[in-house]
Parts: structure tokens; C-alpha cells; sequence
């Protein structure tokens, strides 16, 4: 089944407790902190059902039509599909909502394309696949909250004071269920999903057995409560004002479980440390959803580079040979971005994960992820450097047109032989919302620490090397000459 925009706002009515710090709102589909939002989505959903787009944004299966983001691929074409709907869906956004609906959902799906590495008695292949087969078949928005909170991180500390860790954990089970409580981070996008992934990506210790479970939840769980960031929306005076924060914030959300049951069925892992993070490692889970990242990424750039191009017309600085370099540079940076999604497309592991079963290539997807989170700030401040101070001689807002003299004297004074006054302020508006307004310091943030520092990124990297084909390099070439002949030539001389 395909969901519309309207079906998809309506199931957002259903009594979920998000806190803007401490204001409660029950819906989010006309809050003005959330409304344009969960606008967007609900398009997102209609763009996605419509017959223009369902070739590429959809596939069928088992008698119905779903998302393409639950196809199990098979083959490389499977996964060339996968990755046009991943683009035609990041560009709708122009890459701005990092947990879009097909974030989590190939995560799941990855995950059900080797679903014996989720082995009894700590895990349940078959609850796993009965969830991917709901979600798939209900068109599902699901986010994740798969990161314990930062305080948790010195347990000495609760123990010294004689309080819980505040860590999401089992706290008691019985023959329906378990009962969980306790924070977890960050539920991006929790505002206008459906359910929560709960999981553990960070390794755990082997004695955290009771934090190693992973479920998922309704949104609406009984005992759930969503403490949302600052929401961005409520302080655009206008879409012509801040057109990015206007109707792309995603928001983020802290979870607090507060005793809350998760029956049986909606439980995939319990008990075991381990295994509570293989299952994304093992399985082609991880691999699946840092694609979509790469994908969504890969968007944003375009934007970037539409950007740079405009700002410096605009200022008729693109005649300057030196600006001219620094528009190929940003470009080629797109064109990197490009080879990397595709390369992992053309050099895909057709022997794993089996099962029938293929996948995109891990090493280059890790390649891909780690260019991502370095490089942001980098391909940013080139589009700041462009700008230079031409945003900062823009009036505070557009509603200088109302008053009939301002707005004379604003398009007589602020026109260029580039552009119109008014074309001039919303293309420098436009482009302030993605360098130096809130939300855009949010991204900036948010692109370094996406995949989590720096150093899991790389380690990520470094598993999936392999370490014996390089090292045989050497050794073959070291192979090829021996002392020997090196020890008789110095005799000879």
C-alpha cells in the first residue's frame, strides 16, 4: 500500500506527547512549530504515490505496491532502483531531511535480507521479519533513537550518587512483554513518524544486558514522551524569509520511556550486548541506510552548487577568473559525490549477503560516508566566501514592500544589472538559510557528526578493509627480488 499525504497527516493525530520545553503538543499537523513540516511530509507521501513518480518511488510485491525503500534487492538493478528512489525523494527536500522516511526503513530492510544473524534465545528473526513486512505493507514512517544520552556515558557517576542510569533499559519482563524505561537519543524526525526503532549502534558493554534490547514502539506509545530541540519554524516571519527553517526543520527529539510495554512481538534482540549492535553490521542494515545518506547528501550538494553558481552571478563576480576556479572546485565536488553513489552501485557484492540476496559495496559506501562528514563545512564556507557581505546589506524581512515609499527607494537602490531587487534579497535570504541562520548551523553540526565521531566512521572503514589483499600487495612485490642478488652485487663492486 502507498500512503497519501492526507492519510499519513492523520495518523500523526493521535495523541503523542512532544514537549517544546514545557508546552505540550498533541498535534503536530497544525502546531506552528511543526505544522509546514508535517506539510512537507504529507507531500512527500502524495509525491511519492503519484503515477508520475510511482515507477521509480515504488515497486510491487506479494500482490501490492510498496515503497521502493522496502525492495529487498536481488540484483544490481535492484539496487540501481533503490538508489533512483532515494534521489527522486532527497531531492523533493533538496537533502535537508536526514531521517526522511526511507532512512530507517532500509535500515530494516537490510537487515531482513539476513535475518539468521538475529539468533535465538537473545533474538527473533521471525518478529523481525513479521516488522518489516507490517511496516513495509503500512507504509510506515519509522525513525530510530539508537544512542544512549551523553550523561550516561560515566556510569561511576550514578553510582556514586545512588541514582539510576538514566540509559534506556529493561526494567522488569513478563510472559507478554517487556517493560522498558529510561532516555535515548536522538529520535530525528519522531514529530512526524509513526513508530521508533530503539537499538543499540554503539557497542556495549558485555554486562549491559538490560540496555542491549531492541524494539519499536508507536509514537503514541503509552509512557513516551518527545522533548523536542528548539524548533526552528515558529521564528520564520515568512517563507521568502527563512525558506529552508520555513518548511524543512525535521526537528530532533530526546525519548523518555516511562515504563513502557513493548509486547513480545515488537522485541528483536534482548540480553545480549553484542548482538544488540552485530545485527546492523552483520546483516546489510548499516549498509543500507548510510546509502540513503550518501544519496540524500548527494542532494544537498546539488543545492550547493546551484547556490555558489547564483550568489556569484548575482554579485557578477563569475566573470572573475579566480571565482570561475572556485565554482569548478565546488562542482567537481559533486561530480565526487556522484562517482561514490554510483561506484557503489557498479561494484556491488554479489556474494553477499546471500540468501539471493545482494548488496552495495560497504567498503565504498564507508569511503563515501567519511567524505561526507569531513567535507561539509568545507563546501559551506566556499558558498560563505561567495557571499561575502552582501547578505548583511539585505533589510531584516520583506515587509519593507508594504510601505510604499520603502519599498521604492528598496528597488531602486537594491536592483543590480544582475537582478531585480526583490530576486537579489530572496536568493540572498535563500542562501543565508542554508550558512549562517540556526538552521543552518544545525546541519552543519548535524553533517559532522551524522554517522557519530569521526573515529566510528573510520573503524567502520577499517572492518570492512580487506587488510590481507593490501598486505599481499607488498608482499608479492617484495617477492619478486630477493637478498640474495642484492648481497652479490655489492660483492661484485
Amino acid at each position: 500500500m502507498l500512503r497519501t499525504g492526507k492519510e499519513h497527516l492523520q495518523s500523526l493525530r493521535d495523541g503523542r506527547a512532544i514537549y517544546i520545553g514545557g508546552e505540550r503538543v498533541d498535534d503536530v499537523t497544525s502546531h506552528p512549530a511543526f505544522r509546514n513540516a508535517a506539510a512537507t511530509v504529507a507531500a512527500l507521501y502524495d509525491m511519492k504515490a503519484d503515477p508520475a513518480h510511482r515507477d521509480v518511488t515504488s515497486y510491487e510485491e506479494d500482490g501490492g505496491r510498496h515503497s521502493i525503500y522496502f525492495l529487498r534487492a536481488k540484483s544490481r538493478d535492484d539496487l540501481q532502483q533503490r538508489m533512483h528512489g532515494h534521489r527522486r525523494i532527497a531531492d523533493f527536500t533538496h537533502g535537508l531531511f536526514g531521517r526522511s522516511p526511507d532512512h530507517v526503513a532500509s535500515f530494516i530492510t537490510g537487515m531482513a535480507m539476513k535475518p539468521d544473524e538475529l539468533k535465538p534465545p537473545h533474538a527473533n528473526a521471525d518478529n523481525l521479519l513479521a516488522y518489516y513486512r507490517y511496516a513495509r505493507d503500512n507504509d510506515l514512517y519509522v525513525v530510530y533513537a539508537v544512542v544512549p544520552p551523553q550523561a550516561a556515558r560515566n556510569p561511576d557517576f550514578y553510582q556514586r550518587q545512588n541514582i539510576p542510569l538514566p540509559t534506556l533499559r529493561v526494567v522488569r519482563e513478563d510472559d507478554s512483554g517487556v517493560v522498558i524505561s529510561g532516555m535515548k537519543m536522538l529520535a530525528t524526525g519522531a514529530a512526524f513518524a509513526n513508530e521508533i526503532w530503539i537499538g543499540n549502534v554503539i557497542p556495549l558493554a558485555p554486562d549491559q544486558k538490560n540496555e542491549a534490547i531492541t524494539c519499536a514502539i508507536p509514537c503514541n506509545a503509552p509512557g513516551l514522551q518527545l522533548w523536542s530541540r528548539q524548533p526552528f519554524e515558529p521564528g520564520c516571519a515568512s517563507e521568502f524569509d527563512s525558506p529552508l527553517a520555513y518548511r524543512y526543520d525535521e526537528t530532533d527529539c530526546m525519548l523518555i520511556c516511562n515504563e513502557i510495554k513493548v509486547p513480545w512481538e515488537r522485541v528483536f534482540v534482548h540480553g545480549d550486548a553484542l548482538l544488540s549492535r552485530d545485527i546492523y553490521v552483520k546483516t546489510p542494515s548499516h549498509c543500507f541506510g548510510n546509502h540513503q545518506s550518501n544519496v540524500r547528501y548527494w542532494s544537498k550538494m546539488r543545492l550547493l552548487v546551484g547556490l555558489c553558481s547564483k550568489i556569484a552571478h548575482a554579485t557578477g563576480a563569475d566573470q572573475v577568473p579566480a571565482v570561475r576556479e572556485t565554482l569548478g572546485r565546488i562542482s567537481a565536488h559533486e561530480a565526487q559525490i556522484a562517482g561514490m553513489v554510483n561506484g557503489q552501485i557498479n561494484a556491488f557484492e554479489a556474494n553477499w549477503p546471500g540468501n539471493g540476496y545482494v548488496c552495495f559495496n560497504r567498503r565504498m559506501m564507508y569511503g563515501a560516508l567519511e567524505w561526507c562528514t569531513q567535507n561539509y563545512q568545507t563546501f559551506v564556507d566556499e558558498l560563505r566566501e561567495l557571499m561575502g557581505g552582501g547578505v548583511f546589506q539585505m533589510p531584516a524581512n520583506i515587509s519593507v514592500l508594504r510601505d510604499p515609499g520603502l519599498a521604492r527607494d528598496f528597488q531602486t537602490y537594491w536592483q543590480t544589472p544582475q537582478n531585480d531587487a526583490i530576486t537579489r534579497m530572496k536568493l540572498f535570504k535563500l542562501a543565508w538559510d542554508m550558512v549562517g541562520s540556526e538552521f543552518a548551523g544545525r546541519h552543519q553540526q548535524y553533517e559532522k557528526f551524522y554517522a557519530g565521531a569521526s573515529f566510528i566512521v573510520r573503524n567502520h572503514s577499517y572492518r570492512e578493509t580487506d587488510w590481507v589483499a593490501f598486505n599481499k600487495i607488498v608482499d608479492d612485490l617484495m617477492a619478486g627480488y630477493d637478498h640474495g642478488g642484492a648481497l652479490g652485487k655489492l660483492a661484485a663492486e
